[in-house]
């Protein structure tokens, strides 16, 4: 008996252990895309947007589109590709800036010249030190290069500064803000006025708490923001961020999703059943003035965190269709180069 009771642990054992190269199935997909999407950012302004103007219906409709290389040419062919499948012209492009790295580029250059607005994803550097002085100069080189934009641009300053992996170089929530604050006041003293400035923390931050002790304060953001992925949990985006669009009905800001994605892991049908509601979710909360898709494989990432549609047939289809309703086609009003010319195109 001894000698049975011996080999049934061993089976239970060997049966209860994973091998490390054994394949895991994908988790089941929530069931609640079918629910209606819930409508509580319902703030119906007036909203105080900076020069970066909300349209008075709809909502803006940009991307980050990563370039196969990191060059002017990369990043145009890009965004021509991206805009070229879809039939249409982005509204907004999302840009990524390291601290040094200045507005301006021939890319920049080339995607304003045919009338494209700007989101600058600004990463700063270590709060403290900005506030010490110690970067004073290249504050000022990038509030002049933006000055000679010449239009409005949204700026995102070290957005997603609640994740809790930036905790070394934002210290707090109490020095972020007073780098803000520092920063702004030397874009006023270069005399930078086109910046509608976007306060823009993860989905997480607001279901953890902290995010919203990094909130600079009504009169320092002009337009309240969030990044928001179905990255490890497969959930609605309205149930994602609803704790920020709670929040952001408070204030009269209007929002801009910074990003938003839904991860290969999940797969096609269920992407495009998730970016369905997504639209539906957006068009349900008219606080929502703009919002930006991640079309992102970020390199080293696992399944969970790659975000690119193009490749996979169903989740693209319905981006395009969120993408061919007129309520995500406005054309910011303070206008400038080649804005008529924007819209539809490929059609």
């Amino acid at each position: 008996m001894r000698r049975l009771a011996l080999v049934l642990v061993l089976v239970l054992l060997v049966a209860g252990c994973t091998t490390p190269d054994q394949k895991q199935p994908a988790p089941a997909p929530s069931a609640d895309l079918g629910k209606p999407p819930p409508g509580v950012a319902v703030n119906p302004g007036p909203f105080e947007a900076g020069p970066f103007e909300a349209p008075e219906k709809g909502a803006y409709l940009g991307a980050w589109i990563k370039p196969e290389s990191l060059t002017h040419a990369g990043r145009i062919e890009a965004v021509n590709g991206l805009e070229d499948d879809l039939g249409r012209r982005l509204n907004i492009l999302n840009t990524y800036r390291r601290f040094e790295q200045m507005v301006g580029t021939e890319s920049d250059q080339e995607f304003l010249n045919t009338g494209a607005d700007l989101m600058i994803s600004w990463a700063t550097g270590d709060n403290r030190s900005i506030v010490d002085g110690e970067h004073d100069r290249t504050i000022r080189e990038q509030a002049r290069a933006i000055r000679k934009v010449d239009k409005p641009v949204l700026l995102r300053m070290r957005w997603e500064m609640d994740r809790p992996n930036l905790q070394a170089t934002m210290w707090s929530g109490a020095d972020y803000i007073a780098a803000w604050k520092y920063v702004r006041r030397i874009f006023a003293e270069e005399r930078t006025t086109n910046v509608s400035w976007v306060w823009c923390p993860t989905a997480e931050g607001f279901v953890r708490g902290n995010a919203p002790e990094f909130y600079p304060g009504d009169d320092q953001v002009d337009w309240t923001c969030v990044d928001v992925y179905a990255g490890s949990k497969f959930q609605p985006i309205g149930q994602l961020m609803g704790p920020f669009l709670t929040w952001a009905a408070q204030r009269p800001k209007p929002i801009i999703v910074g990003e938003f994605g839904v991860a290969k892991a999940w797969g096609s049908s269920s992407r495009a059943a998730w970016l369905k509601d997504a639209a539906r979710t957006f068009k349900a909360n008219p606080q929502i003035k703009g919002v930006a898709y991640f079309e992102s494989d970020p390199e080293g990432n696992g399944p969970n965190q790659q975000f690119q549609l193009t490749g996979d047939k169903a989740a693209f289809q319905s981006f395009k269709k969120m993408t061919k309703d007129p309520y995500f086609d406005q054309i910011p009003p303070h206008g400038g180069p080649g804005s008529a010319a924007r819209g539809r195109r490929g059609e």
